[in-house]
């Protein structure tokens, strides 16, 4: 049994692998030829693994900047960073996650089938890591382990179904259309940075319109722009940790400050592998979907990781990763003047969910939108993890915690009400699925009564004799 669930949790973990069945599937429903149906599987299997790689790329750029940051300006503490708890997690938690995993994307595809909310998260990975905290705050609180996968499932098919949701009317703007959804553990901070953007911001004054001068034109390019900035930041940051902590450390004795240019270019290289392989995985998921559409989950839409939206703003790609930086040293600064726990900036969660922002906050308020929105999500990143840690136990004392905004709210919310009573958690969840099921059955009907036509108030004549 437990090798079973390990070879499940091993396919299913792996959004590549994902991407790529649910391409197979879609072909296979629309009866595509063999030639088609290989060829397209193929490709957005291949397509996200270039996009996973480009991300790679990225996280091994951003991780040594982090350590020297810390060096450089001398600031210890907790440091959001997914992959590093959940590694600690699934040490003691593994079985009772991956269950919590598995039923949980069955929730979601029978939400997706019976409701109105019709998206199907295939982010596999950050899903796991959504488990594994529900995992950690049901166990640690008390709940027995058939317990926690029961009621765990029921809030990972809730939390991966209505997340997308949330951010979809601000990436229809982002992206022009209704196809694909946005599936990540940001999306709480990301959708907070849409609403910014259009409560403050103006979407006529875009990012991808700033205007250079002719003897700037070089920054025309995303590819430059982004290396030329991340140079001047590594180079400041590597300047103040000084060559004997870096060239000991970090850069394995290279000269430090070519070891700072080098990782600007390694980041800046990241994120274009990403770019490219987004148009793949884009160009043969959507398409592909379209059975599935048909056949399994009317008009479902795939909800996929963040790089997804990099390519409709890169400017504002860069523009929300650093203000969302920003806010998060904002965060770090008011924890350092009031005492207690300070939670230092994820660099690798200020890229993601701060790029994504800056791009959404741009489509709803232009340069304004994705400045202040990316900004509000750093600040959300650095204040949300700190209320989570009281809930989860012995994980709640590592120097590492979950990152995102999701993780944040809905963490926050599980761990109040298991604080309250393990009643109060089963409400929590009754009352949510209930509250799924009225909402779709009011947009239904609202839905119904925009499209019947509207009754003529002439009483029809009839032909006399």
């Amino acid at each position: 049994m437990n090798s079973v669930l390990q070879n499940l949790l091993d396919v299913f973990r792996e959004p590549s692998v994902i991407v790529g069945l649910i391409a197979l599937l879609g072909l296979l429903l629309q009866r595509k030829s063999l030639s088609d149906t290989i060829k397209g599987t193929t490709k957005a299997f291949v397509g996200f693994l270039v996009l996973a790689a480009g991300a790679g790329v990225v996280s091994d750029a951003l991780t040594p900047f982090g350590e020297m940051f810390q060096y450089a300006f001398g600031v210890q503490g907790v440091v959001p960073n997914n992959e590093a708890i959940v590694g600690k997690v699934l040490t003691n938690y593994g079985s009772q996650a991956a269950l919590i995993f598995f039923f949980g994307m069955v929730v979601n595809v029978l939400l997706a089938r019976f409701t109105r909310f019709k998206f199907i998260y295939m982010s596999g990975h950050v899903a796991l890591y959504l488990a594994a905290m529900i995992a950690v705050i049901l166990i640690a609180n008390g709940f027995s382990s058939w317990q926690a996968v029961l009621w765990g499932a029921l809030a990972q098919g809730l939390i991966t179904t209505l997340s997308p949701a949330l951010v979809q009317p601000w990436m229809r703007k982002a992206t022009k259309n209704d196809n694909v959804a946005l599936g990540h553990t940001g999306n709480f901070g990301i959708a907070t940075s849409g609403l910014i953007g259009k409560l403050f911001g103006n979407p006529e004054k875009s990012t991808e319109d700033l205007k250079i001068p002719k003897g700037l034109g070089f920054l025309r390019d995303t590819t430059v722009v982004i290396a030329s900035s991340m140079g001047v930041i590594y180079l400041l940051v590597t300047l103040v940790a000084g060559a004997g902590y870096v060239e000991d450390k970090l850069s394995n004795g290279q000269w430090y400050l070519l070891w700072a240019v080098m990782q600007a270019g390694k980041f800046a290289a990241g994120v274009f592998i990403i770019l490219a392989g987004v148009r793949v995985v884009l160009a043969e998921i959507i398409p592909a979907f379209k059975g599935i559409s048909e056949k399994l989950v009317p008009n479902a839409r795939p909800a996929l990781d963040v790089p997804i939206v990099f390519t409709f703003a890169p400017n504002a790609v860069l523009i929300g990763f650093l203000s969302s930086f920003v806010g998060g040293l904002i965060g770090m600064g008011i924890l350092v003047a009031v005492g207690g726990t300070i939670i230092i900036p994820g660099i690798v969660a200020h890229f993601m969910t701060g790029a994504a922002s800056g791009v959404l906050g741009n489509a709803t308020g232009g340069r304004r939108g994705a400045v202040l929105g990316a900004m509000v999500n750093g600040i959300m990143i650095t204040f949300l993890p700190l209320l989570v840690l009281p809930f989860l136990g012995d994980v709640g004392l590592q120097n590492s915690t979950f990152s995102d905004a999701d993780f944040g709210v809905s963490g926050l919310l599980l761990g109040s009400a298991v604080h309250i009573s393990h009643v109060a958690v089963i409400g929590l969840i009754v009352c949510a699925l209930a509250a799924v099921f009225a909402g779709s059955a009011l947009i239904t009907r609202r839905q119904a009564a925009k499209e019947q036509p509207t009754a003529t108030t002439e009483p029809e004549r009839r032909p006399t004799a």
